[in-house]
């Protein structure tokens, strides 16, 4: 990571019958991931994802906490008035 940076929480739903955002809930941006919770695949897409929906390289997204849980905190490489601006969008459609 580099620069200054933000942080994300995400609640996520694994095995869902296509990777989306569905908004925000409780503090926390809500996705439904297709992959399944095993070996990682579930981490890996999350990260694939949300690199590929704010246009950054997959080493600008890092899983810090959750591993195994459906809660996750992310580092974003991204400017904080950029993401909340991609949050407004999807909190939006």
């Amino acid at each position: 990571m580099h620069g200054t940076g933000s942080l994300l929480l995400v609640a996520v739903t694994p095995n869902a019958p296509r990777t989306e955002a569905c908004g925000l809930h409780d503090g926390c941006l809500r996705v439904r991931l297709h992959a399944p919770p095993v070996d990682g695949k579930a981490n890996d897409a999350l990260v694939a994802w949300l690199a590929a929906e704010l246009d950054l390289p997959r080493r600008g997204v890092q899983l810090l906490r959750g591993d195994t849980a459906r809660r996750k905190q992310l580092a974003v490489d991204a400017a904080p008035s950029a993401v909340a601006r991609w949050l407004a969008r999807v909190a939006a459609s």
